[in-house]
């Protein structure tokens, strides 16, 4: 591609990414995930339940001073404030049972509030007392930001558990609501994680246009299986890492620079031969971004407490989840770019795609970025 046309592109895409950066948004995420560690035995159950702040007290119908309340001081005063509305509304919907029959439920102690990446969460502990001759059951459910409630859609609860002599972990979701312990198998544990793994891939829109910018950059086959195995190599090795709590990089880092690794990418894709003249940067490059990827995916389980180590089967779990859904996005993409590289548009293929993908990328860098108002 000549050199105009090239450089023509790139132009187009920063300003197209600038353009459609609008003013810093104030919408809710459209999803969330509430994190639980249950723990117990017999009569006595506490569970301590992470859930954004924002959407906790929107969902309680509370008033805008209380939802939009940025600073950690006031959120703890909303908090206190408007205990009980909020003890309602999660008891309402997140439950301990012991032989069938609904615990108890009180708040413990007062609120907390801790930031997971960007967003801030309300910490609420909250003691059960069951009734039941002993050597009964536990059963933990959630029902917390149902779709019904319209702020938010597909919520899941993580929880961690030691109850009855057992500890493991489980996704908690509208279709499966409720863990029933001694009746969670090693499979259905495994099964849950992957399936967390393989959704957060195909809906992190971020690491799919990095994976199609690497298929469109891709000379053969035999390019893609080497740059997509250093990208997983990368990856794993940091998601296991910063999951366990052995590593810990902040998320405005994070986001931003996975953002730019698209950009790099795709750029690349836009100098064609004049990328290509600088030899054997891909492979480097795409392995750096992907320490940087690695460290996305564990943010999306917010998994950070230690003790980590004893979530290692659901990490590897999520972890292949997220290599398997890689693998068939890959399998779809490469034999229709491949076809279209034999037809007369084939020059103008990595404009047409790389030009949007830089775009996007733009957006998502400036978004992530905390800039001052």
């Amino acid at each position: 591609m000549p050199r105009w046309r090239w450089l023509s592109a790139v132009v187009l895409a920063v300003i197209a990414g600038v353009l459609v950066h609008p003013a810093p948004a104030a919408a809710h995420d459209a999803t969330t995930k509430v994190h639980a560690e249950v723990t117990g035995t017999g009569p006595n159950v506490k569970a301590v339940l992470d859930l954004e702040y924002d959407l906790l007290m929107k969902s309680a119908w509370l008033y805008a001073e209380a939802y939009e309340a940025k600073e950690r001081t006031e959120q703890l005063r909303q908090l206190s404030i408007n205990r009980d509305v909020v003890t309602g509304y999660v008891t309402e919907r997140f439950a301990v049972a012991y032989n069938d029959k609904a615990c108890t439920p009180a708040m413990a102690g007062d609120a907390d509030v801790r930031m997971r990446g960007k967003a801030a969460f309300a910490v609420l502990t909250f003691t059960f007392t069951c009734e039941g001759e002993a050597g009964g059951t536990h059963a933990v459910s959630s029902a917390l930001f149902p779709d019904a409630e319209t702020f938010v859609h597909s919520t899941e609860t993580l929880v961690r558990y030691d109850l009855d002599g057992e500890k493991g972990s489980a996704v908690l979701a509208a279709a499966n609501p409720t863990l029933v312990i001694g009746e969670h198998g090693l499979w259905q544990q495994v099964g849950e994680f992957f399936l967390l793994g393989a959704e957060h891939l195909v809906f992190g829109l971020d690491h799919v246009l990095f994976l199609l910018a690497l298929i469109i950059g891709a000379r053969g086959l035999r390019d893609v299986v080497v740059t997509v195995s250093a990208f997983t190599a990368a990856h794993s090795i940091t998601f296991l890492l910063a999951a366990m709590g052995v590593v810990e990089v902040p998320g405005e880092i994070v986001e931003p620079v996975i953002a730019v690794s698209i950009i790099v990418v795709a750029v690349a894709n836009l100098l064609g031969r004049e990328a290509g003249r600088l030899g054997t940067w891909r492979l480097p490059v795409v392995f750096a971004f992907g320490l940087m990827h690695g460290l996305g995916f564990a943010g999306a389980l917010d998994i950070d407490e230690s003790g980590s180590w004893g979530l290692l089967l659901s990490l590897l779990s999520f972890n292949v989840g997220i290599e398997v859904t890689q693998l068939v996005i890959i399998a779809v993409l490469f034999p229709l770019l491949a076809l279209l590289r034999r037809t007369p548009v084939a020059r103008w293929a990595a404009l047409t795609m790389s030009v949007p993908i830089v775009a996007v990328s733009l957006y998502w860098f400036f978004d992530r970025i905390p800039l001052p108002l």
